[in-house]
């Protein structure tokens, strides 16, 4: 009897736990349905059109209005690879830190004072670094101007304490768990104020249903020497910050713009006017900001870019500008094709506007790392590049390739008078045939047979109206202005 009484209490225990435990299994089942549920409601399936409206593009745009004219002396032309074998020479000469910190390869590139510069910290070497240093923090970061490669090492007054390589409640993302537990974090990018201070820029995130339509709601500004730090709204950020937007969040919502503009399905079958950004971007500044830039092409890789969007990185202002033309990796083949037997390599291009002309300029490096060439290709033709000597400088590359092609100028910047010509001779220099004529007040002129090709029918006793930027000693003229 009381084995019998034994063996109901064990059915009737396991029959309760085998319900307790198929209730428990149902309701975790049941939440991941729901979940599931709500994923695909808020999915591009049912909602296309709010993924093509997660950023707003602006179309109706002119590339010469917004984009100025190249100017070479502010033109970053060095890449992050370049700029890192910079700040790692300057830490090397620093024996007194070499030994404690080493340089972090965040490598921000931003706008201070009007200058092109990457910017990034000192971390500790190593665990036991942090603990015979924590108490005076990291002594300063390092700059590298992007224009003329000049790298130096910045020293703090007040070390910085709050940064990733620190331990326990000085490490940087430990301390912002602690601060602010709700929040979900993105990328951290280094920047400094108009004042040369560092600062932490870390962007706040928001989801729509589990992990869809990743947005940024705000960002958090922190001082890495005192750990003070503020959140801000994302139109409240201060206008000296230049990175918010991280440049993988700005291409996954340009290309949801592109892909669901006509729908979910259309997407998927006969994708009319479906487009995508290609490979690859890079970074314009303008304004004092910085934008993002990168091409964009139809869906079926045809090596060929519909035209381009610069993404302001603070704002999200976006705009896209129609100019066809070649796919940035094909004008990096271009390049390096013209110069195949060096085996240089093309860095990502950056985008200029070039005598009024969208152009591609690039970057040839060597195996060590070495700029050896600059590469300037036409967007609209791509099998048009010139390479020059990068010891020559990149005027006089850009000088070469125009060489090459018409002068085109903008007619609304230009000085006019009519001259009528007392003396006119031709002299042939680094290939180009320039003519040089002296007027009837005996003023003197000088002009490309690029600007007009029918200058060798010009002769001594003609009038011409012409158009000049500047009245020098020698007047070089811009354009002849035929009645």
């Amino acid at each position: 009897f009381w084995i019998t009484g034994i063996l109901d209490f064990h059915v009737n225990n396991r029959i309760r736990v085998d319900k307790k435990m198929f209730y428990a299994l149902l309701g975790v089942g049941g939440v991941f349905l729901i979940l599931m549920i709500i994923n695909i409601i808020n999915s591009p399936i049912f909602n296309a059109k709010s993924y093509y409206k997660r950023i707003s593009i602006e179309e109706d745009t002119n590339f010469l209005e917004d984009v100025k004219q190249v100017n070479f002396d502010s033109l970053p032309l060095l890449d992050k690879e370049s700029s890192q074998k910079l700040g790692d020479r300057v830490m090397g000469g620093m024996k007194e830190l070499v030994s404690q910190f080493e340089v972090s390869d965040l490598y921000t590139q931003i706008n201070y004072k009007n200058e092109i510069v990457r910017v990034t910290p000192l971390e500790y070497a190593n665990a036991l670094k942090w603990f015979t240093n924590h108490k005076e923090g990291t002594k300063g970061y390092i700059t590298v101007n992007s224009v003329d490669g000049e790298a130096k090492l910045v020293k703090l007054e007040k070390g910085m304490k709050y940064i990733p390589s620190a331990l326990f409640n000085e490490n940087l993302y430990r301390y912002l768990r602690f601060k602010y537990p709700t929040e979900i974090f993105g990328q951290e990018n280094f920047e400094l104020d108009n004042e040369g201070n560092p600062y932490w820029i870390i962007p706040t995130i928001k989801y729509t249903g589990i992990g869809l339509k990743r947005e940024i709601s705000g960002a958090i500004i922190l001082n890495p020497a005192t750990g003070k730090s503020k959140k801000y709204d994302v139109s409240d950020i201060p206008t000296w910050v230049d990175h918010v937007y991280s440049p993988n969040l700005i291409i996954e919502q340009v290309d949801d713009w592109g892909q669901y503009k006509n729908g979910f399905f259309n997407s998927i079958f006969s994708q009319k006017n479906v487009v995508s950004t290609t490979e690859g971007y890079n970074y314009l500044l303008m304004d004092d900001d910085v934008y993002l830039y990168t091409g964009i092409t139809s869906v079926n890789n045809d090596e060929s870019n519909l035209g381009f969007i610069l993404t302001n990185m603070r704002t999200k202002e976006t705009k896209f500008y129609e100019v066809p033309g070649a796919e940035e990796y094909s004008a990096m083949d271009s390049a390096e094709g013209a110069v195949q037997q060096m085996k240089y390599k093309s860095t990502f291009p950056l985008l200029i506007n070039l005598n009024n002309k969208p152009t591609y300029l690039m970057s040839l490096k060597d195996n060590a790392g070495l700029v050896k060439m600059y590469a300037f290709v036409d967007v609209a033709d791509y099998q048009k590049v010139v390479v020059t000597d990068s010891s020559k400088g990149i005027k006089k590359a850009a000088e070469n390739y125009l060489n090459g092609s018409l002068v085109e100028v903008d007619e609304s910047t230009l000085q006019t008078k009519e001259i009528k010509i007392k003396t006119i001779e031709n002299y042939v220099i680094e290939g180009t045939t320039y003519f040089y004529i002296t007027d009837d007040d005996n003023k003197k002129y000088k002009v490309s047979i690029k600007t007009d090709e029918n200058l060798p029918f010009i002769n001594p006793g003609d009038k011409l109206k012409i158009g000049y930027s500047k009245e020098n000693n020698i007047t070089e003229i811009s354009k002849i202005i035929y009645k």
